[in-house]
């Protein structure tokens, strides 16, 4: 049997609307792992530009990569500026 050859999937290619990243991001936050979200807006920056995202926020791109990946802990006000910077607003609803 022949090897298989596999490329790795990247989350930031599928996210090609503010549709798209405010489902996943959406989808993230259910999960309950700000890790996960933290890595999940990250994907979302970098489908957009992350150097667009970090000036709109007002940060460095370095700092940026390193907050939002899945050892990141970005602080409530980053996660507020890059979504602010992407077109998008955090709610809540009643469950």
């Amino acid at each position: 049997m022949g090897k298989t050859k596999t490329t790795p999937w990247d989350a930031a290619e599928h996210l090609t609307s503010l549709e798209d990243m405010a489902a996943y991001l959406e989808a993230a936050l259910d999960e309950g792992d700000a890790a996960l979200f933290a890595a999940a807006l990250g994907d979302a920056a970098r489908a957009k530009g992350m150097s667009e995202i970090a000036r709109g926020a007002g940060m460095g791109r370095e700092s940026l990569y390193k907050a939002l990946s899945l050892d990141g802990n970005p602080e409530l006000a980053t996660v507020l500026k890059v979504l602010r910077s992407l077109g998008l607003r955090l709610h809540t609803t009643a469950t």
